[in-house]
């Protein structure tokens, strides 16, 4: 869960718990990751927020967003 006392912003506890998920094989290589608005429900936070944490996942490779169909762990 997401540590609101924390002084780590909410979108990169997010995108540590992605990570962990992928790395752990809960998200497995071509698997869909949950919508942005399922997200920031489950973490009640802000689809901005969410959107920001899934950017730097991209960013580092571990996932894919494909126009029209979602967002993706990317196959290695």
């Amino acid at each position: 869960m997401v540590n609101r006392g924390s002084i780590v912003p909410p979108w990169q506890q997010l995108a540590g718990i992605l990570r962990g998920q992928i790395e752990a094989g809960e998200l497995a290589p071509g698997q869909r990751v949950p919508a942005i608005v399922r997200l920031a429900q489950e973490y009640d936070m802000a689809p901005g927020t969410v959107r920001k944490a899934l950017a730097a996942l991209r960013d580092e490779g571990l996932i894919e967003m494909r126009t029209g169909w979602g967002t993706f762990v990317r196959e290695t």
